[in-house]
């Protein structure tokens, strides 16, 4: 699907999971390489900046995860000219639907707060797609947040799967942000040749919310591997206190079985059996066992 949008003498062509005529449509009219428009039918496996005479090609992944509680990523190709530029995406992303609207309206009104260049509405889109990426890093804080007092309220069990859902988010994030930073290391040098030195605070102000965008996930990351030692300290002592109890009955109970089979041995002469209240004569036998075994464990602390 093409979405075209254009104010004075620039041309924003937005491509949606285009097919084959599509593209030698777009190719044919503004004059791209085959090479270039074959790469556009399908999604790029990784990130990378090819710079021509007369116009830029650039592929960026950014992650997706609030949006189909899915770990994935969504793949953004821009094809950046003198008067014109060029999107390529294969899913709907809502900050292009969002981008649209403010472009058409700035366009009607003859307003010039986006720019009229292609390098202006590149960078100013791309600045929205980290901005969408700072969304999706507060989100996964406030869950790491409300884990926090999950499990202090008592609910260890559950937050184990809750975290390492959360944990692939995280990993999602990182896996897609980390190689953003050698493209901007090509495009660093690669806009201010092709567009001018007047692009050079630009390109720096998108720089520094990238890498602040990547030093956010890396406390998320220290975050989540604190609350899951916590939560699993939490849930080994909670273990230990089972396992105790349990050690406890046994070694209590221990006593009052070897008793029971005493006096319940199939000999001619057993001692207080067969005498008067022999029956209350062996159950308090098993009653001071017990007892004395709770003060035993009492002494050691183990109570």
């Amino acid at each position: 699907m093409i979405h075209k949008h254009t104010y004075k003498d620039f041309t924003w062509i937005d491509l949606e999971s285009p097919d084959t005529q599509e593209v030698r449509k777009v190719m044919t009219e503004f004059d791209i390489s085959p090479h270039i428009a074959d790469e556009l039918l399908v999604p790029s496996m990784k990130p990378h900046v090819d710079v021509r005479d007369k116009y830029m090609y650039l592929v960026l992944h950014f992650p997706a995860l609030r949006r189909t509680h899915e770990a994935q990523e969504q793949e953004v190709d821009f094809i950046i000219g003198d008067k014109f530029l060029i999107t390529t995406r294969y899913e709907s992303i809502d900050t292009f639907h969002s981008f649209e609207k403010i472009f058409d309206v700035n366009a009607t009104l003859e307003k010039d707060h986006l720019g009229d260049s292609a390098m202006e509405i590149f960078l100013t889109l791309t600045k929205r797609l980290y901005r969408s990426v700072e969304h999706e890093i507060d989100q996964v804080r406030n869950d790491l947040e409300d884990f926090e007092k999950e499990i202090f309220e008592g609910r260890e069990r559950e937050m184990v799967i809750a975290l390492s859902r959360t944990g692939r988010d995280i990993l999602n994030l990182k896996q897609s942000l980390d190689p953003h930073q050698d493209v901007w290391k090509s495009l660093d040098n690669a806009i201010i040749e092709f567009a001018g030195d007047d692009y050079k605070h630009r390109v720096r102000n998108i720089e520094d919310v990238y890498y602040r965008a990547r030093k956010h996930v890396t406390r998320l990351w220290q975050t989540l591997t604190e609350l899951r030692e916590t939560n699993n300290s939490l849930l080994s002592t909670k273990q230990n206190e089972v396992m105790k109890i349990f050690t406890i009955l046994a070694f209590v109970t221990f006593p009052l079985s070897l008793i029971a089979s005493i006096f319940g041995m199939n000999t001619q002469q057993i001692p207080i059996v067969g005498s008067n209240n022999d029956f209350w004569i062996v159950m308090g036998l098993m009653a001071f066992a017990t007892l004395l075994m709770f003060v035993y464990f009492r002494r050691k602390k183990w109570l």
